[in-house]
């Protein structure tokens, strides 16, 4: 029998009004509905209710991991920076790993991520073939200095993660991990309640040339998705896009005036012609800060991910920047461009035989411009970001854009780690090889924030039952009294004999506030009890999900009170009966 929580004992304050800096829907209701509380800028303290939502994610993430045999662990958040210098990231990372030194002046770091502590804990124990492979993981905070944090929990700096790390002695045995935990994320998005996909993506900093993300579906989330009807389906970060540049037809190479012209845009409706026929520059620099200027087709957007591909550490310039480097903003094109700048252009624009480009002086352009006879190209790439419509890379039909909450991610990250960290075993012969790894990270915080992205409505949050921080709110619209509240304790009682998780709102409130709350709290199923139900021998209940109501007879319920009692599976056969279904 599990104990009935009470509201008038819980610590759950909720809010009437929305904070200004909340600005999507898990934001705002883990916030109003009293699960957390912001302590600094991307830093949340977890009320007892935010609490137990993520101890049940854990505990799905940790049931999944200990199916497949994974052996869990806690490392230490505080990282020696010695390992990260030995594995070539302290300087990679970037500015969002959290740099410290302790009281003798040693170099540590808040981990991100434990790819190189994980190494250093097995490499001098783990030495034999016969110990492989092994899968070792753990649950536990991360720290990431983002640049901005924003919308709660989706960005934070500091986030609880499930991370797992994988060895083996080939390849094939890597691979067969790497599927066991594909199918165990899948899982674990179902069991969360989550409307998910998994997609081909980039491996960032983590590395590996294989790995795929699982994002829970939902208009607030930062990354874009491309998916076909065929399965195929990416993050748009690597996906192809397939412009269809077109020559705007020019005679001959000619440098003509374009007044008040400094968009796309503009150009085109100038000319006459469409924005595919036109040619778009964009600057940046790339890692050593030597000037870049890319060139795609006018009617597309750059990809930055791409552009970093093909030309190291690119970043978008300043105004300020284009300004120094001599370069006209608004009609920048590759002919005469200022010495020492490096030129890029996406593979589409190969073929065609005549650019409308930017003359780099204010109020002129250039049509006709031909690579190799005109101007050179340093590196020609995929640079376009995906749109909707693009052929699909695998069946050619077109590809449909969606919007995406990352909330796992796994890698194949072969020999990268173990290389440079001397992580190595011992084959039959007695020769050393480094281990080949997985690792496989799931967001537990931020999956609490998706599950309410997908679960809400104008009320409130409305949790699946597999993560709700209980699976009934009993609501006596009386206490204090010999009838309402006598009744409704002994409800809660006998559905917390049945193994559910109650929680009755024994608070001196109007009942409107009490549905107002539980509405915003989101509990599965409320079950009020009030005067006029109990002389008509009835209960009345209500699904959060479909926000649908029935009564219940004395009689029905015991009914099915007994039932349930005789049943092993109690809570899924009490709640098939009263219609709650997730």
């Amino acid at each position: 029998m599990t104990t009935v929580l009470r509201m008038t004992e819980l610590y759950a304050p909720t809010l009437k009004e929305t904070p200004a800096d909340a600005a999507i829907p898990s934001h705002q209701l883990l916030l109003r509905a009293g699960f957390m509380r912001k302590s600094a800028t991307g830093l949340y303290s977890y009320l007892p209710l935010g609490w137990r939502v993520i101890h049940k994610i854990e505990q799905i993430a940790r049931e999944e991991m200990d199916g497949i045999g994974a052996q869990e662990i806690m490392m230490p958040v505080l990282q020696p920076a010695e390992l990260w210098h030995e594995s070539g990231r302290w300087d990679d990372y970037g500015p969002e790993l959290m740099r410290l030194e302790d009281r003798h002046g040693v170099g540590m770091c808040l981990g991100p991520t434990h790819e190189e502590i994980i190494v250093d804990l097995v490499r001098n124990e783990l030495k034999s073939y016969k110990q492989l492979p092994l899968t070792l993981y753990q649950i536990q905070a991360k720290f990431r200095d983002e640049r901005r944090p924003r919308f709660g929990l989706m960005r934070s700096r500091e986030f609880i993660m499930k991370d797992a790390y994988s060895y083996h002695t080939t390849q094939e045995s890597l691979e067969e991990t790497y599927q066991k935990m594909y199918d165990a994320y899948g899982r674990y998005c179902e069991r969360a309640g989550l409307e998910y996909r998994p997609v081909a993506a980039d491996s960032g900093q983590i590395g590996g040339k294989v790995t795929v993300e699982f994002h829970a579906l939902a208009e607030s989330g930062e990354a874009e998705l491309v998916s076909c009807t065929c399965g195929w389906a990416a993050n748009s970060e690597i996906a192809p896009a397939t412009p269809a540049p077109v020559s705007y037809g020019a005679s001959a190479f000619e440098k003509i005036a374009t007044p008040g012209v400094h968009t796309i845009a503009e150009l085109a409706a100038f000319l006459g012609c469409s924005e595919a026929a036109t040619v778009k520059a964009m600057v940046g620099k790339n890692a050593e800060g030597t000037p870049v200027a890319l060139f795609i087709p006018g009617d597309y957007d750059l990809n930055e991910l791409k552009a970093e591909r093909a030309f190291a550490g690119f970043e978008l310039a300043s105004d300020d920047e284009i300004e120094k480097w001599g370069l006209p903003k608004g009609s920048i094109g590759p002919v005469g461009l200022p010495e020492g700048i490096l030129v890029g252009a996406d593979e589409s624009l190969r073929d065609i035989d005549g650019w409308v480009v930017g003359a780099n002086e204010e109020g002129f352009h250039y049509v006709g411009a031909a690579p190799g006879r005109d101007f050179e190209v340093d590196v020609w790439a995929d640079l376009c970001a995906v749109k909707e419509g693009n052929a699909c890379p695998q069946c050619g039909a077109p590809l449909s854009v969606t919007r995406g909450i990352e909330v796992g991610q796994v890698f194949q990250l072969g020999t990268k780690y173990s290389e440079v960290l001397n992580g190595n075993y011992t084959d039959e012969e007695g020769d050393e090889h480094p281990y080949f790894m997985g690792c496989y990270g799931i967001g537990i915080s931020r999956t609490m924030a998706a599950i309410v992205e997908q679960c809400n409505d104008e009320f409130g949050i409305f949790w699946p039952l597999s993560v709700a921080p209980a699976h009934v709110c009993v609501l006596p619209l009386t206490v204090g009294d010999d009838v309402v509240q006598p009744a409704a304790e002994k409800v809660a009682a006998e559905l917390a004999e049945l193994g559910l998780e109650v929680v009755i709102d024994d608070r001196d409130e109007r009942p409107g506030v009490k549905f107002a709350e539980a509405d915003l709290m989101g509990w599965p199923l409320q079950i009020v009890v009030g005067k006029r139900g109990l002389e008509a021998g009835e209960y009345e209940l209500k699904v959060r999900r479909t926000n649908e109501k029935r009564s219940m007879s004395f009689d029905e319920f015991n009914e099915w009170y007994a039932l349930s009692k005789r049943e092993p599976n109690t809570v899924a056969v009490f709640f098939e009966q009263v219609g709650v279904t997730r």
